[in-house]
């Protein structure tokens, strides 16, 4: 068990120097980085107890107490500024981190004004003055982590649903990995909240230090999350962002009010049509709604609404059937029989083997290999 805490607190410290010295550093790994020092804090605080240093030296004990309350916000603030174009940390930001300050305020007493062997009869038990507390911090502790991962993982889902209406591909966009990551940090926190209220609201005993149920498995998402979050670069802001309209999702009433009228919109979508058919923009692989509405000579707003009224779609799902039915129109070609199916899907827009085949997959129904087959 040494070598498993010794492993975790080094890959902390190391990976938040390898994301600090990152180049161009956006705020989302910053964040990452200052939560690698948080989590390397708790795990190294907490093996010192684990060890034993509690008894020698009272006063260190419930230093690491109120740290669970900080890793739900670091991972919401992580997966929310990894997808934001506006990368400056506001005030409000902070406010996410309140319940753990709060949490050190009500501490401050045991902190500087209880001797060491008192510190020593609360920590086992034999002094109740904080007993209630620890019991409620124990509520919020799982709640916080399940609670901010459930956040999180909602935000993800509205960063599908922006992603869709913003760009035509996913690669070196996609933050599917980190939708693992969330859902094992959530597991984690009720897990070992399901355990907790075992053994302490039923007396189930099971015969090792359930805390390792929280630290052990920490370990291998730090080494996980560091990983990923050092390949990952941020989606709207690396430092050198070229993406200048970013469209957020509307629910479709909200067009009613959008200023666009519907004669202007017919036109638009016409132009739009034409567009495609003659100039096929959708050939280029990494076309956002942008390009797109910079090529009409209108507003992205009112080109994702354009698409959403008129075609039914998100921006995604229209240019790809573009693609696909420039796919189908290249393969029936005999010019083409020399070219695999995958030099043909590239040539027709697409940016991958594995967006292609799903995109294929949900348009057509049939993989691409079936339907070449069948044609």
């Amino acid at each position: 068990m040494n070598t498993v805490f010794t492993i975790g607190i080094f890959l902390c410290f190391f990976l938040q120097f390898l994301l600090l010295t990152k180049k161009k550093a956006p705020t989302s790994d910053r964040i990452l980085a200052v939560w690698m020092f948080v989590i390397g804090l708790h795990l190294f605080s907490y093996y010192l107890y684990y060890l034993g240093f509690w008894e020698k030296y009272p006063h260190m004990s419930g230093i690491h107490h109120p740290f669970p309350l900080l890793h739900g916000p670091f991972l919401y603030l992580y997966v929310l500024f990894s997808m934001k174009s506006d990368q400056r940390f506001h005030w409000k930001n902070y406010l996410h981190f309140g319940p753990a300050a709060l949490f050190y305020i009500y501490m401050i007493p045991f902190f500087f004004f209880y001797s060491a062997e008192e510190k020593l009869m609360v920590n086992h038990g034999e002094l109740d003055d904080y007993t209630a507390f620890i019991i409620f911090s124990l509520f919020a502790f799982f709640a916080s982590g399940i609670g901010y991962a459930i956040a999180s993982y909602r935000l993800l889902g509205w960063y599908e649903d922006l992603r869709n209406q913003n760009f035509a591909y996913k690669e070196s966009i996609d933050l599917s990995w980190l939708k693992y990551f969330i859902w094992g940090i959530g597991m984690i926190f009720l897990i070992s909240g399901i355990v907790v209220m075992l053994e302490w609201g039923l007396g189930v005993h099971f015969g090792f230090n359930t805390d390792l149920v929280l630290y052990v498995p920490l370990v291998g998402f730090i080494l996980f999350l560091g990983y990923s979050g050092i390949r990952h670069r941020n989606v709207f802001a690396d430092g050198t962002s070229q993406i200048q309209q970013i469209v957020e999702p509307k629910p479709s009433g909200e067009y009613l009010r959008s200023g666009l009228k519907a004669e202007l919109a017919q036109q638009y979508h016409g132009k739009l049509i034409a567009l495609m058919n003659t100039k096929k923009p959708y050939l280029e692989p990494k076309l956002s709604l942008g390009n797109l509405a910079d090529e009409l000579g209108i507003t992205a707003n009112h080109l994702s609404q354009i698409i959403n009224q008129y075609e039914d779609k998100n921006f995604f799902d229209f240019v790809n059937t573009y693609r696909v039915e420039e796919f189908k129109q290249r393969v029936a070609d005999p010019d083409n029989s020399n070219y695999s199916i995958l030099a043909i899907a590239l040539d027709s827009g697409f940016n991958s083997k594995s967006s292609f085949n799903q995109v294929f997959k949900k348009i057509t129904g049939k993989t691409p290999t079936q339907y070449v087959s069948d044609a």
